[in-house]
């Protein structure tokens, strides 16, 4: 009981057999390709290597999620300086009005304590 043979089974044999031509200096190309990736260009402006370098994923993206970061830690740096200055307005409101109690106690304690003297 075998099954039954497939007719594309021959041509797949064949295929496998035979390899595929390959184009002529094929291993010359794939070095002189190799080499010349490999090559830093030297005369290349600073807009061409930044145009460069973020061509590449992977720096992209770490290039934005520093901005994100630096971003968010600016924005809590300001926030603090702004609780901060709130803070000193609200003590000073509160000393400005606690102050005039603080004067008519110290005020009534001079007047109690000359007559004695």
């Amino acid at each position: 009981m075998h099954p039954p043979s497939d007719p594309l089974d021959p041509l797949l044999e064949r295929w496998r057999d035979a390899a595929p031509p390959l184009p002529e200096h094929l291993t010359a190309e794939v070095w002189r390709r190799i080499a010349a990736a490999e090559t830093p260009a030297p005369y290349l402006s600073l807009l061409a290597r930044i145009e460069a370098a973020f061509a590449r994923p992977s720096f992209a993206m770490a290039f934005v999620a520093a901005c994100m970061l630096l971003g968010l830690f600016l924005a809590e740096v300001r926030i603090s300086r702004l609780q901060a200055e709130h803070n000193t307005q609200l003590v000073q409101s509160y000393l400005r009005l606690i102050d005039p109690l603080l004067e008519s106690a110290t005020t009534a304690r001079n007047d109690t304590a000359a007559p004695q003297s």
